[in-house]
């Protein structure tokens, strides 16, 4: 079976796989002495699983120890397995419908993900708990660093003052509508449907002395009432859905002023509409489809907004990604404390695989932003980089 189904699959690099009876199958030109790479399959049953099915077998061998790396790293196998994907999925059709999540099940698949423990995430996340990507105008910063000037971009590109109404959908733990609030003077309403972040933002905003200011509720974006001066979502779009892009952006140009600014931050598709990864679906995040610009844009124009400036960010989520995966690996001990052994395989292969991903296959990060009115931003995108640059002191107001 290896014999026939390597060569099919892999065609960009080299790879070893040993199969349940010991014996090495090498394709790539290498051998099993000089391969980079070599990968154990140790029963049949997996083989057979991951012939018919990879894209979910292949994660879920490796969570129950029926498919380990004898030399090589996690990230090298599935850095290899992305660049030939197009193969993989070329041999084993998906098939996939326009997702949609209603209210019930949308507050169901965040539950599943982000109601796992705060000392979870606390492992491998910047002090500010940012779960998006983080923005390197230096390749050398720190994650609190990246983190930080990520912040300071989408502040940028909302053109925050003091007093601005400001809309946060998918707060989180708070961290970006805190800091909006603190170090921008925004009156900041951040909604998230995960109860364990809604506690942990409230918490914090009590503790800042920034609870006036910086309100987090437990509500579903088709249900917020009120105008607001500024909308800024940011990796929270990936849980909408296809089939409901467009009541997303409906519901953004009806709380939108009219001379008020939107920005969305999300994970997209270089590549146009295609099927997720049937692994991360299942285990990560269930109800999660990762959209492309061609489908965005049309929602977009459908509501009654127009894009006032797109920006595609490559590879900081792959950097942000490394630095989680090496933050977790530290701590690899506390989280099988919290947990369990298969728990931390699957946490290092959804961290490992969502590298590759934006590393070498087709996934980047989209800011698009939006508004009604053509005078809502300036004329040029030079007010991005002096905002940057300028930093939150000359914004911000003390706390209550």
């Amino acid at each position: 079976m290896l014999e026939l189904l390597l060569p099919s699959l892999i065609r960009d690099g080299a790879l070893v796989v040993r199969g349940p009876d010991g014996r090495a199958h090498a394709v790539g030109g290498v051998t099993e002495a000089n391969a980079p790479l070599i990968v154990r399959i140790h029963d049949n049953p997996t083989l057979a699983r991951i012939a018919a099915d990879p894209g979910l077998a292949v994660g879920e061998a490796y969570m129950d120890g029926q498919l380990t790396i004898e030399r090589g790293t996690l990230y090298d196998f599935l850095a290899l397995a992305t660049r030939n994907q197009r193969y993989i999925a070329a041999a084993r059709k998906r098939r996939w419908t326009l997702r949609r999540n209603p209210k019930r099940a949308a507050q169901r698949n965040v539950a599943h993900h982000y109601d796992l423990s705060r000392e979870l995430f606390g492992l491998f996340l910047d002090q500010d708990l940012q779960y998006s990507c983080a923005y390197f105008p230096h390749p050398d910063m720190s994650l609190d660093e990246a983190q930080a000037a990520k912040k300071r971009h989408l502040a940028a590109k909302l053109l925050l003052r003091p007093g601005l109404r400001v809309l946060d959908i998918g707060a989180g733990w708070g961290g970006l509508g805190l800091t909006l609030a603190r170090d921008y003077g925004a009156d900041v309403l951040g909604v998230t449907l995960s109860k364990e972040q809604l506690g942990l933002a409230r918490r914090r905003a009590m503790h800042l002395g920034l609870a006036r200011r910086a309100r987090f509720e437990l509500r579903d974006y088709r249900d917020i009432e009120g105008e607001f001066d500024r909308i800024v979502s940011v990796g929270m779009f990936e849980h909408v859905g296809p089939g409901d892009y467009g009541a997303f952006f409906q519901a953004v140009a009806a709380r939108l002023a009219p001379d008020g600014v939107a920005v969305l931050h999300t994970i997209g598709r270089k590549t146009g509409p295609g099927p997720g990864n049937a692994w991360i679906e299942k285990y990560i995040f269930p109800g999660g489809a990762i959209p492309s610009l061609s489908q965005i844009a049309p929602a977009i124009e459908q509501a009654g907004l127009m894009l006032t400036d797109v920006e595609v960010l490559r590879l900081h989520y792959a950097e942000t990604l490394r630095q989680w995966r090496e933050r977790f690996a530290a701590q690899r001990d506390m989280a099988r404390e919290l947990y369990d052994e298969r728990f931390c395989r699957m946490w290092e292969f959804y961290l490992a695989g969502s590298e590759a991903g934006f590393r070498e296959g087709d996934l980047v990060v989209y800011q698009l932003q939006m508004a009604k009115s053509h005078a809502a931003a300036p004329l040029t995108r030079d007010y991005i980089t002096d905002f940057d640059r300028a930093g939150p002191v000359a914004h911000g107001v003390a706390a209550e």
